[in-house]
């Protein structure tokens, strides 16, 4: 009878994490920009995920009797923070991104993924798979809550975890995550120049205070506009990245943000989020966690946590090396949608005369080893750009030349269609724009659009 009962609330339960996952996949891949109406979906997801988490609360000893590993309530765990982060990329209300810490620091603390709180020797390659996701992620959501110690030790335990795999699972490739381990290691040799510096974040501490506000209106215009949106990108070879962020649009996000003043963001020691719930293995060799949160993580916890005095983050569309016209394409969607009397941020960060001067110089060589009844003039090069090329070769290049006053957004010498002109932005000019190039071609821009 009890086997059957046992069975009975397994069968329950893989359902529930069936219908789960494909609200979770539906949700997954919407746009990260944009103000088109997407609460609902998430409401659904977000619903359907914390019924999983009671019931697998509420069930627990039976599903364990069953076979329910803990990997699989650290999966859940893992899947309802990728869910609060997803949700901060689209909406950049902090709360969310702290709900997402909340829940990868509980499956860092209670060793979701680790073999040893499940009896078993040894975990499967698809579960340390799992395992490596996580923590790609969490230190993504640490990273950019600036809670470097945190970022230190996940990197440490990182690279261990990787180092761990290649030995036990010599025939799996874990080339690709050896790559992100250096990746990470890199962001912070780098990123440490500002480590003991003022921060990023707009901070009372250093920032205008404030009851001056009101003096500074003096030099605003007549109208006064919102700061509501902002499209961050660069484009670099070689350029220092974890994942899909790279070191620049980092900066800049933290630039756009409030630094929250709570006492969750204050620096406490990494090594007392091990320390804060008491810990004991039951007879069947899985971890009991007496913190009374070890089935249900509150949801509304980041609620407590935000500081109500400061405004809401600006909605701010993260892009990794788009293409031309997929970047034009995001602008015209953030323009279009711009509520009244806003602006919105437009940050450029790529090569501009220097990658182009390059890639000419190697078109031009192919060019010179050819004769003039060789050339094949395609659709894609025009005259003027053909007369570029034969200035180029004759020592004549003018710093004027058109098509050098452009940000290079792609592989050198890869045509045309990787070149972002000042005249692609002119018709976004048509509502309030804050651009920021941070190129060595910026001066095209300005004088391009002034």
């Amino acid at each position: 009878m009890a086997k059957k009962e046992n069975d009975d609330v397994s069968k329950t339960f893989h359902s529930l994490v069936e219908s789960a996952d494909r609200k979770f996949a539906r949700v997954r891949d919407l746009p990260l920009y944009g103000r088109s109406p997407q609460n609902h979906y998430f409401q659904k997801v977000f619903k359907a995920y914390m019924r999983l988490w009671k019931y697998q609360q509420e069930n627990r000893s039976k599903l364990v009797d069953s076979g329910l590993n803990r990997w699989e309530i650290g999966e859940i765990a893992s899947r309802i923070g990728q869910l609060y982060y997803n949700q901060y990329t689209r909406s950049n209300e902090a709360r969310f991104l702290v709900e997402a810490y909340v829940f990868y620091e509980a499956i860092l603390e209670r060793k979701y993924f680790d073999a040893g709180g499940s009896g078993k020797a040894k975990v499967d390659v698809g579960v340390r798979f799992k395992e490596l996701r996580f923590y790609a992620r969490f230190l993504l959501v640490a990273l950019i809550l600036s809670k470097m110690d945190m970022v230190r030790l996940l990197a440490e335990r990182f690279k261990a975890l990787v180092d761990d795999c290649k030995t036990n699972f010599r025939e799996t490739n874990f080339k690709e995550w050896k790559l992100v381990v250096q990746e990470i290691f890199r962001f912070m040799e780098v990123d440490s120049a500002l480590t003991n510096v003022r921060p990023l974040r707009y901070c009372a501490l250093f920032d205008t205070h404030a009851a001056s506000r009101p003096y500074l209106a003096h030099f605003h215009a007549r109208k006064i506009v919102k700061f509501r949106d902002a499209l961050l990108t660069s484009y670099h070879k070689n350029e220092v990245k974890f994942a899909e962020l790279t070191l620049d649009t980092y900066r800049m996000m933290q630039c756009l943000e409030w630094e929250p003043s709570e006492s969750f963001y204050q620096k406490r020691p990494v090594e007392s989020v091990y320390k804060k719930h008491p810990v004991e293995l039951s007879e069947n060799s899985t971890l009991i966690d007496h913190s009374g949160a070890s089935g249900l993580i509150n949801i509304n916890l980041a609620a407590d946590l935000t500081d109500p005095s400061l405004p809401s983050n600006p909605r701010k569309a993260v892009l990794y090396r788009p293409s031309v016209t997929y970047l034009l394409a995001v602008m015209a969607t953030i323009c279009e949608e711009l509520p009244p009397e806003s602006i919105a941020l437009i940050y450029l960060s790529a090569s501009g005369k220097a990658a182009r001067s390059n890639a000419f110089q190697v078109e031009s060589s192919g060019e010179s080893k050819k004769s003039s009844k060789d050339r094949v003039v395609s659709g894609a090069y025009s005259e003027h750009k053909i007369h570029v090329l034969e200035s180029h070769c004759n020592g004549k290049r003018e710093s004027s030349d058109y098509h050098d006053n452009c940000l290079w957004l792609g592989p050198r010498g890869n045509g045309g269609s990787n070149a972002l002109y000042p005249g692609d932005i002119i018709p976004f000019t048509r509502r309030p724009l804050f651009l920021i190039i941070d190129s060595d071609n910026s001066h095209a821009f300005k004088a391009g659009l002034s």
